[in-house]
């Protein structure tokens, strides 16, 4: 599983991968355009939108209208640190939810890939080369 990462000008970082290019930009205040959102801001966003696929296909599987529902993520930095300590994440739902399902929702927001990823990190191995 193989991505391109590469630089088309400014602070832009580019990542072609699965057929997208995702794309990147640091905002004004950090020498960019902000015409992208900062790697950073796409990694939170696919904690959030990992559970949220996650929550909508229970959802659909059950055939519960998710209109109206929404999950609300926010987040704990460490100021010792300033990484992300705790990431909250609430399940918003309509007053018409089936309740009986609330807890079911929690669980298989909690299988989101993102999140099992981070409780057990892969291991990072950089290195260099020279083109000829």
């Amino acid at each position: 599983m193989d991505m391109k990462i590469y630089f088309p000008g400014g602070k832009k970082v580019y990542a072609d991968f699965n057929g997208f290019t995702h794309k990147t930009d640091q905002q004004a205040r950090g020498g960019g355009e902000g015409s992208a959102p900062a790697p950073f801001d796409l990694f939170l966003a696919s904690m959030g939108t990992c559970a949220g696929i996650y929550v909508l296909g229970f959802c659909q599987q059950r055939n519960i209208n998710a209109e109206g529902m929404e999950l609300k993520q926010s987040l704990s930095v460490n100021p010792a640190t300033g990484l992300v300590d705790r990431v909250h994440i609430q399940i918003n739902l309509p007053a018409d939810f089936p309740e009986k399902y609330a807890d079911a929702l929690i669980r298989v927001a909690q299988l989101c890939a993102v999140k099992r990823h981070l409780e057990n990190p892969p291991e990072f191995k950089i290195t260099t080369r020279i083109k000829n």
